[in-house]
């Protein structure tokens, strides 16, 4: 698998970018963050191929936990990977999250695509797995809280322990969160 692609933009369309590598050119689905990226930038976009029996997709995002989030997304029932860039081009991490989290459908209404139904779907099984979140902030403050989140986010437990050894603990738990997606997008 293609974990990420570090290369210069050479071509973009509404919703792709040509990545030049080595002499390659990866066609990649891009957010508009990186699509806002002029042309002949250098860039590291980290990707998820899908594979179907009919195309390999590559979906690119600027950071881990923009990959990790829409991974997250397509695991809920009827929300494939082009919903979810859709999902994602509505606004940061954190505007989402913060809908799923007070199960404001309208975030994901005005995405086209997305209907009522499918939004109450993505903020039904998704609330449960950002449970310990309560509108951007932890409850309590121990590393439990953040473990709980951060797999939510779709990290790995083995990941987590580590980044959990290297973050302050005498920080809020907003704080160590903040700086353990810091060391996980690294």
């Amino acid at each position: 698998m293609i974990g990420y692609i570090k290369g210069k933009i050479i071509g973009k369309t509404e919703n792709q970018l040509l990545l030049e590598n080595n002499g390659i050119g990866y066609r990649i689905m891009a957010t508009p963050k990186i699509l806002e990226l002029p042309l002949n930038s250098e860039i590291e976009v980290h990707t998820y191929l899908q594979v179907r029996e009919d195309a390999l997709n590559l979906y690119g995002f600027q950071t881990i936990s923009e990959l990790n989030f829409f991974e997250l997304l397509i695991t809920v029932s009827g929300v494939g990977p082009k919903m979810a860039m859709s999902v994602l081009s509505a606004g940061d991490i954190d505007l989402v999250r913060n809908a799923i989290i007070s199960q404001d459908v309208a975030v994901f209404t005005k995405v086209g695509g997305v209907g009522k139904k499918t939004a109450e779907r993505i903020i039904m099984e998704l609330k449960e797995k950002l449970g310990s979140i309560s509108g951007g902030s932890f409850v309590g403050g121990g590393s439990d809280d953040i473990l709980t989140a951060l797999e939510g986010l779709g990290y790995s437990t083995r990941e987590i322990k580590e980044v959990l050894s290297k973050i302050d603990h005498s920080l809020t738990s907003e704080e160590k969160l903040r700086q353990a997606l810091k060391h996980l997008s690294k």
